[in-house]
C-alpha cells in the first residue's frame, strides 16, 4: 500500500502542504506543483441518468416533509472511521441517508429546508478533488489515491437533488434560525454546528419516524431483497461444493467462499457470516469462524449477501457436513423444521407480529416436553419461558437495509404491531443443546440447529423469498448430493 503526502485541508489551501512523518519525499517543488495543475483531459460525465430508485427516494422525502412541516431536517451520511493509524474501515453510509437519497459517499448530508409548500431538498457533498491545491494527488482521500468523486453537477443529475459543497454547510447551519432536527450519531461536526438548536427528544422523533418508514417496503425494495436472497442462495451452493476443502482447513474456508459470492454479485455481506461447525452452532453469533469442520457433525451457516443498494438477505441452513443427518441430528432438525413451518404459516396480513414467534415456540415447547427435557404441560412451559434454555432467541425480525431493520421503531408499531403487505421479516427458530448442558442426554450435547428464511407479507398471505434453498431434511440431503456431483 503506497503512502501519500498530506496537503492542507481544502478550506485552508493557503497553508503549506503538510508532509507525512517518515515520508520519503521532503516536499513538493513549485515546478512539480505547477506541472500537476495542467495537462488533464475534461472528464465531466454528461450523459448520466437518474439512479434506478430516484422516484422512490423522492417519495420518501415527500413523506418526511409532510411529517415535519416548517422544520429544517438534517440527515448525515457519516464519516470515515479509522481502523488503525492511517487505514480506514470500508465506509457504509447511514441507512437514513441512503434511504432518502440513494447516495452512499462519506461526508454527505441531506438537508430539507422548510418552504411555504413543504421542503426544498439539497444534498451536500464533497466536490471533485481540487487540482489547484494538489488535493487530487497529494491527499489520502484524493482522486489519484481512492478514485474519482462525482462532480456536484453529476450528483444532482444522479440523485435528482440539487447538490452543494458540504464544506460550506457547518457554517451555514451555525447561522441558521428556526426549528431543526438532526439524525444523531453519524457526523460530529454537523452535530456540533447545531448543538444549541436541537434537543435529544426532537431528534429521536425524527430517527423513529425514519425507522418506521421502512417497515413496509416499496416495489424497488422488494426487488432488491429478492436480488440479495438469490445471490445468497448461490453463495450457499458455493459452500456445499467446497465442504471437503473446509474439512481440510477450517470454518474460515466457508466464510471466505461465501464472501467471494457477496463481493462479486453485491456490495458486501450484510453482517458477519456465521460459519459454525459442530458445537460452535450453539453459539448464536459465532463469527470467529476459526474452528474445525468435521464429517459427521453439523454446519450452521447463517449468511446474507448485501446488494449495491444496501438491502441484505439473512438466511440460515443447518447442513450435515458429510451430506447425511444421523438419527439424533435428524430428530432435532425435523423439530426445528416443524416449528418453522408453523411460524411461516402465521405470517399474513392482519396477523399480530408476535404470532409467528408464538406459533414456532409452541411447537418447540411441545417437542421438549415430548422428549422429557422439561416438565409439562406445554402451557406452563410457555408461560414460564422454560423452553428458552434451548431456544434462546426470538423467532425473527424485520429485514431490509439493516439485517435487524427498523430497530428504532416504536414497540407498538413493531413487535406489538400488525403485519401489513410489503413487510419483510425472518422466521428462524432454533434448538441449541450446549456441549456442557448436563440436563440433556449426552447424544444431544453440542448440536445446534437453526433454519431461517426471508418472508414477504403479501396481500393474501406470504411469499418465501428464499424458497429456492431446500429446508426439509430429506430435500437438504438430496440437494447436497446433487451439488457434490
Amino acid at each position: 500500500m503506497a503512502e501519500e503526502l498530506t496537503p492542507a485541508t481544502p478550506d485552508e489551501s493557503e497553508e503549506p502542504i503538510k508532509q507525512r512523518k517518515n515520508g520519503l519525499y521532503p516536499g513538493v517543488s513549485d515546478e512539480l506543483a505547477e506541472n500537476m495543475k495542467s495537462g488533464w483531459a475534461d472528464t465531466e460525465l454528461r450523459d448520466l441518468e437518474p439512479i434506478a430508485q430516484a422516484a422512490e427516494t423522492a417519495a420518501r422525502r415527500a413523506a418526511l416533509s409532510a411529517r415535519f412541516p416548517g422544520e429544517r431536517l438534517v440527515i448525515p451520511a457519516g464519516n470515515l472511521k479509522t481502523r488503525s493509524n492511517d487505514t480506514e474501515y470500508a465506509f457504509r453510509a447511514s441507512v437514513e441517508y441512503a434511504y432518502l437519497t440513494g447516495n452512499q459517499t462519506e461526508d454527505g448530508v441531506l438537508v430539507l429546508e422548510p418552504t411555504a409548500e413543504g421542503h426544498e431538498a439539497t444534498i451536500y457533498l464533497l466536490p471533485r478533488s481540487d487540482r489547484e491545491n494538489g488535493e487530487f494527488w497529494l491527499d489520502g482521500q484524493g482522486e489519484l489515491w481512492v478514485g474519482r468523486r462525482h462532480s456536484l453537477t453529476e450528483a444532482g443529475t444522479l440523485y435528482g437533488i440539487p447538490a452543494s459543497d458540504v464544506r460550506e454547510l457547518a457554517g451555514a447551519l451555525r447561522e441558521a434560525t428556526g426549528p431543526v432536527r438532526v439524525v444523531r450519531g453519524y457526523d460530529a461536526g454537523i452535530e456540533a454546528a447545531l448543538t444549541d438548536k436541537v434537543t435529544a427528544e426532537r431528534d429521536e422523533e425524527l430517527r423513529v419516524f425514519l425507522s418506521e418508514s421502512r417497515l413496509v417496503k416499496d416495489e424497488f425494495e422488494i426487488g432488491e431483497l429478492q436480488k440479495a436472497v438469490d445471490s445468497t442462495v448461490r453463495g450457499f451452493e458455493d459452500v456445499v461444493k467446497v465442504l471437503d476443502k473446509a474439512e481440510a482447513t477450517s470454518e474460515r474456508y466457508i466464510e471466505g467462499t461465501f464472501f467471494l459470492r457477496a463481493r462479486v454479485e453485491g456490495n458486501d455481506v450484510g453482517y458477519g457470516t456465521i460459519a459454525a461447525a459442530g458445537p460452535h452452532a450453539c453459539t448464536l453469533h459465532w463469527v470467529r469462524n476459526d474452528g474445525a469442520v468435521r464429517s459427521g457433525e453439523l454446519l450452521l451457516l447463517d449468511a446474507g449477501v448485501e446488494t449495491h443498494t444496501y438491502y441484505t438477505a439473512d438466511v440460515t441452513r443447518t447442513l450435515p457436513v458429510n451430506g447425511r443427518f444421523d438419527e439424533i441430528q435428524r430428530k432435532i432438525y425435523d423439530a426445528v423444521y416443524e416449528a418453522q413451518e408453523a411460524g411461516i404459516a402465521a405470517v399474513k396480513p392482519g396477523a399480530k407480529y408476535r404470532d409467528f414467534h408464538d406459533a414456532a415456540q409452541r411447537v418447540l415447547a411441545e417437542k421438549l416436553v415430548e422428549w422429557g427435557l422439561v416438565e409439562g404441560p406445554v402451557e406452563r412451559v410457555l408461560e414460564l419461558g422454560l423452553q428458552r434454555r434451548w431456544t434462546l432467541h426470538g423467532t425473527g425480525h424485520m429485514l431490509g437495509m439493516d439485517v435487524h431493520d427498523c430497530a428504532a421503531a416504536r414497540v407498538e408499531a413493531y413487535v406489538d404491531g400488525t403485519l401489513e403487505p410489503g413487510m419483510c421479516l425472518t422466521v428462524e427458530p432454533g434448538l441449541y443443546f450446549q456441549a456442557d448442558d448436563l440436563t440433556v442426554p449426552e447424544e444431544y450435547r453440542g448440536i445446534g440447529v437453526r433454519i431461517e428464511d426471508d418472508i414477504l407479507v403479501t396481500e393474501d398471505g406470504n411469499r418465501n423469498l428464499s424458497a429456492a434453498l431446500p429446508r426439509r431434511s430429506d430435500e437438504v440431503e438430496a440437494w447436497m448430493a446433487s451439488l457434490k456431483g
